[in-house]
């Protein structure tokens, strides 16, 4: 299955390592270290013009490199998408 991230991205669930609320982890300092060196190698990509509530962490296989995609839906919403089968 795919999952709509926002806009025009979709992502295969397979793929998806971890979904992520920005507010509540962006507390911890590896959390903020993590995502700042992502973003220093390319490995993150805004799927939103608006203000990001979670994060998504993917890997695809036979991939060595990670992906981490900002979105606008909250954590729960989009694990509610992928429980309940609502991928665009």
């Amino acid at each position: 299955m795919y999952l709509h991230l926002g806009q025009s991205t979709v992502i295969d669930d397979r793929d998806i390592i971890g979904i992520f609320d920005l507010d509540i982890t962006s507390q911890s300092f590896r959390t903020r270290q993590y995502l700042n060196r992502a973003e220093q190698a390319g490995q993150v990509e805004s799927v939103s013009d608006e203000l990001p509530k979670s994060f998504v962490l993917c890997q695809s296989a036979g991939e060595t490199e990670q992906r981490v995609y900002l979105a606008q839906p909250s954590s729960g919403t989009l694990l509610r998408r992928i429980k309940n089968g609502v991928n665009f």
